[in-house]
Parts: structure tokens; C-alpha cells; sequence
């Protein structure tokens, strides 16, 4: 667009401030804003609120148990080798995030979690797809989602090591679409004069992002029925698990999730229940007390916890998700143009816009729990020291054989 049909456009949106240093600007730079707005979705702020959803009634959800699964494993995992070695389940890893609370200037996934030798996240969750690989003799494809902050870095840290000796064909890089931040009058953010205000839409983006980067063909050209979407975080995820694929499908579910029982009844986890007769996940912090703390037969009565390792069919994605999921509005202190100076609130001025996959999952019909020993499987990285940390991270591995 040129700058009077971009005028226009704004000036319906009453979003025209965005030119306010239009003149001050070189050519280039002016191509930059201009382009900026063009592809920014202005409509996603059209019913900003903050007020919290209410919630329905919520009632407990039952689980594919660690027994259950242990009785049934062998007919779980032939199911799941077999979709598989079909080619019919493919991986997408949530790689956008930035190492910075581990004090790593760089993509969280090329944090070094070795001791006495070099084992990067990214490296330590490769491993783990290894082992899935040698049971069928075949490499499923792996989409890689960054962010427009760390998608240079990864994919040369990728190229560095040389894949990690998977098939170079087999892996897919692709970055999160964004969503404009803005005031708390709904009025877009400049983060620089030539440049609009943009963060990543949330870890919900991550199957819109993939169909936006139009890598979504490979998936048609491949007849690819299911994704399993999985978190950097977690040095222990068990990836395109052919014993959770197995169950997913037996249980004739239109999507999956890996929970661990919570620890005590505060743990900072989303608990997987049912909210109105429907599968939800409710974050930690939305949870009320007197059903937080419920218990029977001495267990919390609420007391599955998702990993963030899920399995979603794609034809239920396409029919029931793209374009479909709301906005959820975090409060922030966002870096912003003000009197033709940049500057850094220390408080909270104005809001991101993110999607949730939490979102997701309420929007699928069905859901199924699938309980997974927490000792093998979840060693999240969220902090440097402390609960969910490198320290607890790092003792987890060497229990589970892990050299570091």
C-alpha cells in the first residue's frame, strides 16, 4: 500500500497515529512501516477485555491411568508403531522462547543442560525421538516453530549440528505469526517510528502459524492424520509416543494429552477436567480453592496436570480451529514510542494479544487423559534454580540414565 491508501486505512480503524513519524523517515524505512501495517491484524483487537471468562461448572475428567496403560501397553503400541510406520503422525515443537530466565542469551532450546559435556535442550529432546525412530525404522517429519526473535539462531544451531543426524528433509522451521500490542484504549504500539509493535499470538498460533507459512502441504502431500505438539521446556518429553498415539486413536478420541498427577494441590500446572460436560484445561491460577483442594480417597479430586504434550487429528483442526480461537488479553509493560523517544515502562501499560492451545483442546470434542510417570516424563526448564529448574531438570535426566 502507499501512504494514502494506507491513511485511509488506518483512519477506519482509527489507528492513523501509526504514521505520526511518517515524514521523519528514510525511504526505506517507510516501505518498512508501511509494509508493518499491511500485514498487521488489526481486527484482533476488536473486543479487548480483561474481565475473566467465567467458568462452567467443572467436574473431574477420568484418565487412561499409569495401570490401565500398563495392561494394555503392548495393544497401545502396536497401534501406534503402525500409524507411525505409515507416516501418519508427524511432530511440531514450540521453540519461541528465549532462554533469559535461565540467564542464556539465546533460543531456550540451545541452553547447555550438559555437566561434564555439551547436551542442549534440543539435543536431549532429539535423543528421545531416537528412540521412537528405531522401533520403526522411520523418520517422521518435524516442524519447528520460532519466533521472529530466534529463528535465525535455531536454524544455524540446527545447521551447526548437523541436524542432529536426522534427515534434513524431515525437519521444517517456520515462525509464529504475531498479533499488534496496544494501549489500554485499544490504540496500536509503535515499537520504533518505523516499525509496528508486534509479539507472538500465543502457544494457541502454533497450527494457524504453520498453515500461514503454507508448509501445511507437506502434511496433505504425505496424507499426515495427526501432530503431536510438544513444548521446548521439557528435557523429558516423549515424543510421537506410539503407546499415547495407540490409545488416542482405540480410544476414539479427537485429541490427546499427556497429564502427571499433580504433586500437592498449588503446583503451577493447567489442570486437564471437564468444564461443562466438555474437555478444558484451567490454569492453576483460575482454579477455586475449594475445588483446588478437594480430595478423595486421599487424592486431590482435581489432580491431572497437563505436560504440554498433546496429539490432535488435523482433520479436527481443520473443521473446528482455523480462525476460530479468541484472543485472551495479558497486561504488560510493553517498549513504545512516545514524543519521538523509545521507551521501557516498568510498569504494566497496555496488552498482548495470545492465543491459548488450552483453547484448543475445549474446542475439541473430546479429549483423552493420558497419565504418564512424572519422574520419566516431565522435567520442565521454567527457571534457573528452584522447583521446575535446571537443578531438577538435570537430576531427573541422570535418573533416567541420561550422561551429563
Amino acid at each position: 500500500m502507499n501512504y494514502e491508501r494506507t491513511l485511509s486505512y488506518l483512519e477506519q480503524r482509527g489507528q492513523e497515529h501509526l504514521l505520526k513519524y511518517y515524514d521523519e523517515l528514510s525511504e526505506e524505512e517507510k516501505g518498512i512501516l508501511l509494509d508493518d501495517i499491511e500485514h498487521t491484524n488489526f481486527s484482533a483487537i476488536k473486543n479487548i477485555t480483561v474481565a475473566p471468562a467465567k467458568r462452567g461448572k467443572l467436574s473431574p475428567i477420568t484418565a487412561v491411568s499409569a495401570e490401565d496403560i500398563k495392561r494394555r501397553y503392548a495393544q497401545f503400541e502396536s497401534v501406534g508403531l503402525d500409524f507411525l510406520s505409515k507416516g501418519k503422525v508427524a511432530a511440531v515443537l514450540l521453540a519461541g522462547g528465549q532462554g533469559s530466565r535461565l540467564g542464556f542469551a539465546g533460543p531456550k532450546g540451545m541452553y547447555n543442560i550438559g555437566v561434564t559435556r555439551e547436551l542442549s535442550i534440543f539435543e536431549q529432546q532429539m535423543n528421545n525421538i531416537e528412540e521412537v525412530t528405531s522401533l520403526t525404522g522411520r523418520h517422521f517429519h518435524i516442524f519447528i516453530m520460532t519466533s521472529r526473535q530466534n529463528n535465525e539462531q535455531t536454524v544455524k544451531f540446527f545447521e551447526a549440528k548437523n541436524y542432529f543426524g536426522y534427515p534434513r528433509d524431515r525437519i521444517h522451521f517456520y515462525v509464529q505469526d504475531v498479533a499488534p500490542t496496544c494501549d489500554k484504549d485499544g490504540k496500536v504500539f509503535l515499537d520504533q517510528k518505523h516499525r509496528v509493535s508486534l509479539a507472538p499470538n500465543g502457544n494457541g498460533g502454533w497450527y494457524s502459524s504453520l498453515v500461514n507459512s503454507g508448509l501445511a502441504r507437506i502434511l496433505e502431500r504425505d496424507n499426515v492424520e495427526w501432530l503431536n505438539v510438544y513444548s521446548v521446556d521439557n528435557v523429558l518429553q516423549r515424543i510421537c509416543d506410539p503407546v499415547f498415539i495407540g490409545a488416542t486413536v482405540l480410544k476414539n478420541c479427537q485429541c490427546g494429552a499427556k497429564v502427571v498427577k499433580k504433586v500437592n494441590a498449588d503446583e503451577k500446572v493447567g489442570v486437564l477436567c471437564n468444564e461443562d460436560g466438555k474437555p478444558a484445561i484451567i490454569e492453576y491460577y483460575e482454579m477455586p480453592d475449594k475445588l483446588k483442594n478437594k480430595m478423595k480417597k486421599g487424592e486431590l479430586v482435581f489432580r491431572y496436570g497437563v505436560t504440554l504434550n498433546y496429539l490432535f487429528q488435523i482433520q479436527d483442526l481443520n473443521n473446528t480451529l482455523l480462525g476460530k480461537l479468541p484472543y485472551h488479553v495479558a497486561e504488560k509493560a510493553i517498549p513504545h514510542m512516545v514524543d519521538g523517544e523509545r521507551v521501557t515502562p516498568s510498569e504494566p501499560c497496555g496488552y498482548k494479544l495470545e492465543t491459548l492451545v488450552v483453547d484448543m483442546v475445549k474446542m475439541m470434542g473430546s479429549c483423552l487423559a493420558f497419565e504418564v510417570d512424572r519422574e520419566r516424563e516431565f522435567a520442565p526448564v521454567k527457571n534457573a534454580v528452584g522447583v521446575d529448574s535446571v537443578e531438577t531438570a538435570r537430576e531427573l535426566l541422570i535418573k533416567n540414565g541420561v550422561e551429563l
